[in-house]
């Protein structure tokens, strides 16, 4: 297996507190990786610490099959990144901005920055200084720097950050067009699930500074993914039918008018029958799949109990 990140019992104390703890994941050469986890739980100190702005307290990464040293220079002119918010020169225009960020790597095609801005649709603001932007134009733009110089490993952190929902689908467009046609392989954070859903290859799921699950999409939807969904007014009738006609014992209640059933073996005609023969009203049957989210809120504890 070809890891381009690995990164093994990686820790990091701050202040006394640990704020990642014993993290060890790998990321495939090649593919989309969501790290996910709700706010504070790790995801920017891990990904500050894979690019050499922080230092860990134990453990190790290596990127590109290489050991990630204090001194090491080199491997980080194969990577883009966009850690929090992108800072850049408020006076300047944004192809100025870019042109300052080539010198820095020694990087010198002009075509490569007018690519990079048609490919986040900044094409029609030459003259206009960046401190003039808008923060989603501002996000389109360190995407611009990040991807500029055709790196093989994009680090992005929350990239979709004040971007309105067309930039967020335009966005989910482009990281899928980065990573099959440019061969990028990508590491994306964020708090919108949805869109890493629609993105991911794998995710990894951070808790309070610790690693809870890796796992990968096709794995999740083969493991979590049917499930007939009823919603009835007379839901713990409903539930003695399942459980004592039918015999159904993997199904959940949720709240006071929903049951959802994990059992394939049973169709909706006949779960639908077996509730009208029994005068339980129905007000809606339907065939679903879980959500990455309902997925993320059952590894962190926030999930329903099954009955």
């Amino acid at each position: 297996m070809s890891y381009i990140v690995s990164t093994r019992h990686v820790s990091k104390i701050y202040k006394g507190k640990e704020v990642v703890s014993g993290v060890s994941m790998n990321i495939e050469r090649g593919q989309i990786y969501g790290l996910l986890g709700p706010n504070g739980a790790g995801k920017t100190t891990l990904m500050k610490m894979m690019l050499n702005l922080l230092k860990p307290t134990s453990g190790e990464i290596e990127l590109f099959g290489e050991k990630l040293m204090p001194g090491s220079v080199e491997m980080f002119k194969r990577i883009g990144s966009i850690i929090e918010y992108p800072i850049f020169y408020e006076k300047m225009t944004a192809k100025e901005n870019l042109e300052l960020h080539g010198e820095y790597m020694g990087f010198y095609n002009k075509h490569a920055i007018r690519e990079a801005l048609e490919l986040v649709q900044l094409t029609s603001i030459d003259n206009k200084a960046v401190g003039e932007f808008s923060l989603g134009m501002k996000q389109r733009l360190g995407m611009a720097r990040a991807i500029m110089t055709k790196p093989e490993l994009l680090i992005l952190d929350e990239p979709i950050n004040g971007l309105d929902p067309v930039g967020i689908k335009e966005f989910r467009n482009l990281l899928r067009m980065l990573c099959t046609e440019y061969r990028m392989t990508l590491l994306v954070s964020s708090h919108l699930l949805s869109e890493i859903e629609q993105v991911a290859d794998t995710i990894g799921i951070l808790q309070g500074g610790k690693f809870i699950r890796e796992v990968s999409m096709n794995d999740l939807r083969s493991e979590h993914t049917d499930y007939i969904e009823i919603v009835t007014p007379h839901c713990k009738q409903a539930a003695f039918i399942l459980e004592n006609q039918l015999g159904v014992s993997n199904f959940k209640i949720i709240g006071d008018s929903m049951l959802r059933v994990y059992e394939s073996r049973w169709t909706q005609q006949e779960l639908t029958k077996a509730l009208v023969l029994n005068d339980i009203e129905i007000e809606a049957l339907n065939h679903k799949h879980t959500s990455l989210e309902e997925f993320f809120m059952q590894q962190i504890g926030g999930g329903e109990k099954h009955a």
